[in-house]
């Protein structure tokens, strides 16, 4: 795919003979460099379609980072049509300058998503690891493995800010009723808007 050289795809799946119920776009967000993610799913088994990264270290100014981010982000949306998002949670540091930061590139993927009526749902590193391999304090490289294991792929483990992007998007699938931050968008299994309605009992 022509990203303009943004965005690094490692490695596109062949596509599947019957239609997906879902596709789940995971986006591992950074200031020098970003992951993503997008799996199938279907009849409860999932697929990997691509996954790759944006390097954004090349670019000399932050907005300019920002807007590469945003310009790529859409374009995989506009591309592959995801139904959900997932995204990682914004963590706590003593680094208030790189919080900040990370949480203007958070936003910016956020409201690429948002452009589209693309519902989002955020989870904690922690909670994706243990989603993912049962242990909340599992490294980098577990999470690469374990990950490759899921989707039956060989992944790269050079390139931790894509598989990572990946887990996010399994783990989302793992948690698959849990409430978008939008639900104005249709998908295959329905209105998000009419899961909400018929489950307010669940909104908090």
């Amino acid at each position: 795919m022509s990203t303009a050289n943004s965005a690094s795809p490692l490695k596109q799946a062949t596509p599947e003979s019957s239609p997906p119920e879902k596709i789940i776009l995971g986006v591992d967000p950074g200031t020098q460099v970003a992951g993503y993610g997008i799996i199938s799913v279907a009849g409860g088994n999932m697929t990997m379609i691509q996954y790759g990264v944006v390097q954004l270290s090349k670019y000399t100014t932050y907005q300019l980072k920002l807007q590469k981010l945003y310009e790529t982000i859409l374009r995989l949306i506009d591309e592959y049509h995801p139904d959900e998002m997932a995204i990682e949670d914004p963590f706590f540091g003593k680094n208030v300058q790189a919080m900040l930061k990370l949480g203007r590139a958070q936003g910016v993927v956020m409201a690429a998503a948002l452009s589209r009526n693309i519902p989002i749902v955020e989870y904690a590193p922690r909670r994706i690891k243990q989603s993912v391999t049962g242990n909340g304090n599992a490294t980098k490289d577990q999470v690469a493995h374990m990950v490759g294991h899921l989707l039956n792929q060989q992944l790269d483990p050079q390139f931790f800010d894509a598989t990572d992007a990946l887990a996010i998007a399994v783990c989302h699938h793992f948690h698959a009723n849990a409430l978008p931050v939008v639900s104005n968008k249709k998908t295959k299994k329905g209105a998000w808007g009419a899961f909400v309605s018929e489950n307010s009992n669940r909104i908090l």
